[in-house]
């Protein structure tokens, strides 16, 4: 079996990804969505854990991502950035979101001084629109003047809003598992029926109209 159908035959598992199309689930930003991954879940099983570890390790090698430090990501990305950090026996340090407002008023928190200049692999959970993992590379770049050779994830919802926010930004960019893969998954192990799944994948096209349409 594939790694990617591996990780969503994981995330069906486990709960970590849920679908809904009646009710919808609801995004901080409002936007309705008829899946929700929450891969903080993840941490807790051990077997995930490691597969998925071991798949980040092996998708840089694939990938020809040489890395001198790993970033993990506020808040979901730090424990997989830990555990790849440890593995690999390499320096590690985490992105807010925004930089603290007291202090030093960094973003990037750890010893930045030690990774200064130096390539660095971002860690996320996963990939929605891209913005923050675009913020987080760009904090790496504005304070530690390092070069960041990729942004990984467990999961990416595959959105063209966030295909378009990469492609311009110019960050090589990767995830192990996406939605159609859960999908298809989903199908075959007859999680949900061909008609969810049709109504379910305009949403990939244009989340922003997608819960109006289904109920128009």
């Amino acid at each position: 079996m594939t790694l990617d159908k591996q990780i969503a035959e994981i995330l069906l598992d486990t709960g970590s990804v849920k679908v809904s199309l009646d009710p919808a689930f609801t995004f901080t930003s409002g936007l309705k969505s008829p899946i929700y991954c929450d891969n903080r879940r993840l941490i807790t099983h051990v077997d995930a854990r490691d597969l998925i570890v071991q798949g980040f390790i092996d998708k840089t090698q694939e990938l020809g991502w040489d890395f001198d430090a790993v970033a993990g990501t506020a808040t979901a990305g730090i424990p997989w950035a830990a555990f790849v950090a440890d593995k690999l026996k390499k320096p590690m340090v985490y992105i807010r979101p925004e930089p603290k407002g007291h202090g030093g008023g960094k973003q990037v928190e750890g010893d930045g001084e030690l990774i200064r200049g130096k390539r660095v692999l971002i860690v996320e959970d996963l990939f929605s629109t891209g913005g923050s993992s675009i913020r987080s590379a760009d904090a790496v770049i504005k304070e530690l003047e390092g070069e960041v050779v990729g942004i990984l994830a467990i999961f990416q919802y595959g959105m063209q809003e966030a295909t378009d926010a990469f492609e311009a930004s110019g960050y090589p960019n990767a995830a192990l598992s996406n939605v159609n893969v859960l999908l298809d998954t989903a199908l075959e192990r007859g999680d949900l029926p061909q008609e969810d799944v049709d109504k379910i994948l305009p949403f990939l096209d244009d989340p922003s109209s997608w819960f109006d349409n289904l109920n128009s």
